[in-house]
């Protein structure tokens, strides 16, 4: 097997000679720096004195075939619509492992990177990196964002044929890394049991936000010059619940006859034409604003104006096991949230949510509601989800593990920290 040294010295842009192997991100399901956890990790790896390429779909108005953004190298493959439906999925898959093996073997000519970090779903990028770990000892670190199986069986509902295949990639993928990264405990625990990681090869290095949310002052013209304003944040998807919290407004709107509740539901995704169309049928176009993707001023000026957020991913095994971004976004901007009672929803909100404990569209609306009439409440959940993002969840917390998890796959070559030359 070819070796190859770990680390290569030069200069960086803020004249620091730094000593760092250089290392390779792969991500399918969202471009960079769109893809906040990626972006955060790539930015927290650089500032350790990594040099950080990344691969990621050209898509969501990230066009550019290359780009360096900040220091970090970023090239962007063509990817097929997204994943609506089995085929799509097919598809979709197909089209991204041709690009991103195309440009990891361009960018190992380039760069020569000796740790390959794979970011799911899916757990198919097992075929890019086993080439280069078999042939040139390049180690592999697996960043498990979701459970995989357990996503695929919420969005076409069975445990048929296809789900085994995607146990076998997981398997597959799970014993070409060296090091694993879990988003949460119940990922953690999946890669113990299923993959079969000693504990010591595992981290949990949680997605938790690196915003400064005092820089950004609400805006009042968002609530269209209704009374409350409640917020969604996220992937516009079949599997992210966004059907119920429609159903929700509509039970608010006409059912109970209220009219002082603004909705805005900011984000993106291959349910996002639908649900706008759905929308209108309900009679709710002027109750409910959908943007599509925002910019991050714009959305943090949201975030700063809502009374409360929303998380309607429902109850299910798959989500059972997922640390949802906007969860953590709606702490960090110390606002109050209403979500369906997931494990690891109600791991990171803790006394920062309302949890309704079934899939009822009446029920979320009602919660929502419950809690728009307690502002005293709603400031005390504020209050303890802020705290809680600050003491217990902060991304410098993340970082650190992250940073274990690099140190563990390289061994006791672990790049050198910024010098002064």
């Amino acid at each position: 097997m070819l070796k190859k040294p770990l680390h290569r010295a030069h200069w960086n842009s803020d004249s620091y000679r730094v000593s760092k192997p250089c290392v390779l991100i792969i991500v399918e399901n969202l471009p960079v720096p769109l893809d906040r956890r990626v972006w955060q990790e790539a930015c927290a790896l650089r500032d350790a004195g990594y040099e950080v390429v990344v691969i990621c779909p050209k898509m969501r108005g990230f066009t550019a075939s290359e780009e360096l953004i900040e220091g970090i190298h970023i090239y962007r493959h063509w990817i097929s619509e997204e994943a609506g439906g089995f085929f799509r999925f097919f598809r979709e898959y197909v089209s991204a492992l041709t690009g991103e093996t195309r440009l990891a073997w361009k960018i190992w000519r380039q760069h020569r990177f000796s740790i390959i970090h794979l970011c799911n779903p899916p757990d198919l990028l097992f075929l890019v990196a086993w080439p280069f770990k078999l042939l040139f000892g390049t180690r592999v670190i697996y960043d498990v964002h979701d459970a995989w199986p357990e996503m695929f069986e919420a969005k076409f509902g069975g445990r048929g044929f296809f789900y085994w295949l995607v146990r076998t990639a997981e398997r597959l993928t799970y014993a070409c890394a060296d090091v694993v990264l879990a988003t949460n405990q119940s990922i953690r625990q999946i890669a113990l049991e299923r993959g079969r990681k000693a504990p010591g090869r595992v981290f949990v290095d949680r997605t938790a936000p690196s915003i400064r949310s005092a820089q950004h002052a609400p805006d009042s013209s968002l609530k269209k010059g209704r009374r409350f304003l409640a917020g969604y944040v996220g992937v516009m998807g079949n599997a992210d619940g966004l059907d119920f919290l429609l159903d929700a407004a509509a039970h608010l709107v006409r059912t109970t006859g209220r009219t002082d509740v603004q909705f805005l539901l900011m984000g993106t995704g291959p349910e996002h034409a639908r649900l706008l169309k759905r929308r209108d049928e309900l009679g709710l176009t002027e109750f409910v604003d959908m943007p599509g993707r925002v910019t991050n001023e714009f959305l943090f000026t949201a975030l700063q104006t809502i009374d409360l957020g929303v998380s309607c991913d429902p109850i299910n095994p798959y989500n059972h096991h997922c640390t949802m971004n906007k969860v953590l976004e709606y702490m960090a901007f110390g606002k109050p949230q209403v979500l369906f009672d997931l494990k690891e929803g109600r791991a990171s909100a803790g006394e920062a949510g309302t949890y309704v404990s079934e899939n009822s569209s009446q029920k979320l609306g009602e919660a929502i509601a419950s809690l728009l009439e307690n502002p005293a409440r709603r400031e005390w959940m504020g209050k303890m989800g802020a705290e809680r993002i600050r003491n217990e969840l902060s991304w410098e917390h993340s970082v650190e593990q992250l940073l274990k998890a690099y140190e563990s796959a390289a061994g006791t070559d672990a790049p050198a920290i910024k010098s002064r030359a």
